[in-house]
């Protein structure tokens, strides 16, 4: 019997937004986690230099390697080898990676809920049974320490991410360092999403190496390096789990595109314009802040990091699949539906994604702002 798996409802939002697209409709898409900019100049030169001169293969970039093993030294004060780097086809492999490393079919693995729609599909995928934690405002819709002590009998594994998708909240340093205490109490193993680490708006995140040696950490060039069409990413895995990890990769995913990792290695040093694009999104995280409230969205989680907005509607529908395909097709403005990140609650949330120019947020919002206005209120009973 084959695994089930739900589709990813932003995906069918985005086909019908470029259908309008090509019949000649003014579209603005924000319904999926991609920075709107591209790989930064430098990185982009070096990849014309190698089509030149290179005829490429499979390829392990050992310069790679170490630079990210470096990142982790400057950025953590943590060392790692660059061996147990695993250098992936994206963060999603890398889940496929660190999950079949550590666990066998029927096992436990514990997540938000709200969270990211490939934790759930991928745990299934793999025959593991998903443990949703639900997580709502009260929590800062995050995992605590708290919830994982209470789980009962305790998960064989647990993914964390901070910054958050959807939501973009990050776990305060203590609770963190509290959640890591409970599992290794529990015997729990954890896997850490890192790939918004760069982006937040206030302090930066803390990676669970800092706390956790033990513990796989997920990363890409999606995000903070604005390479998600490159297919780049890494695991970050303990010296026991070195030789399974490889040989998984090997056998899975071959090597990551060659192309991409002598970018990749050139986009580390490439700060500065990372950086503005940066400030860029708190320019459009603060646009869409003070705006939202006068649209009716008020109940907002916090988003310390990542580049998302994750608002209750619950006043205006109970099918955000519906409201957010609505909103598309009146506005042109395209969004994420929550039902992709909670199959509970999410038909009552949605999601919008900031990483695009902020002069697209400032014609979104002058598109969306009659559109909200007209809709009707949900009776309070709903």
């Amino acid at each position: 019997m084959t695994a089930t798996i739900d589709p990813f409802h932003a995906i069918a939002i985005s086909r019908a937004a470029h259908q309008l697209a090509a019949e000649g409709r003014s579209v603005i898409h924000m319904e999926f986690g991609q920075p709107s900019t591209g790989a930064p100049a430098a990185a982009i030169a070096e990849a014309h230099r190698i089509l030149d001169s290179d005829g490429m293969g499979y390829w392990e970039s050992s310069p790679l390697k170490r630079r990210i093993a470096q990142h982790y030294a400057d950025s953590y004060g943590v060392s790692v080898d660059p061996e147990q780097v695993i250098l992936t086809c994206g963060a999603s492999p890398a889940f496929v990676l660190a999950l079949s490393c550590l666990f066998a079919p029927g096992d436990r693995v514990a997540f938000a809920r709200p969270g990211y729609v490939s934790y759930r599909n991928t745990v299934k995928a793999l025959f593991l049974e998903p443990v949703e934690i639900g997580c709502g405002a009260a929590e800062r819709f995050q995992i605590t320490a708290a919830a994982i002590e209470a789980l009962d009998p305790a998960p064989q594994g647990l993914i964390l991410a901070s910054p958050a998708n959807p939501t973009g909240t990050i776990i305060a340093p203590d609770e963190l360092s509290a959640i890591v205490a409970v599992c290794r109490r529990r015997g729990i193993r954890i896997i850490s999403d890192e790939i918004y680490h760069g982006l937040s708006y206030g302090d930066a995140a803390r990676s669970v190496l800092q706390d956790e040696p033990q513990a796989l950490i997920v990363n890409s060039f999606s995000k903070y390096f604005s390479m998600a069409g490159w297919r780049l990413g890494w695991l970050v895995v303990p010296p026991a789990l070195i030789d399974a990890a490889r040989a998984r990769m090997g056998n899975l995913f071959l090597t990551p595109p060659s192309l991409a990792q002598h970018a990749g290695l050139v986009a580390f040093d490439c700060r500065e314009e990372l950086e503005g694009h940066i400030r860029t999104y708190a320019t459009n995280r603060a646009l869409l802040l003070d705006a939202l409230p006068a649209l009716g969205l008020r109940r907002i989680a916090p988003p310390d990091g990542a580049f998302y907005i994750y608002a209750d509607i619950r006043h205006l529908t109970d099918d955000s699949m519906a409201f957010c395909m609505d909103l598309l097709m009146d506005t042109g403005v395209t969004t994420a539906p929550g039902i992709d990140f909670d199959p509970v609650d999410g038909h009552r949330f949605m999601r919008f994604s900031f990483a695009v120019s902020t002069d697209r947020i400032e014609d979104a919002l002058r598109r969306m702002t009659p559109w909200f206005a007209g809709r009707s209120l949900l009776p309070r009973s709903s």
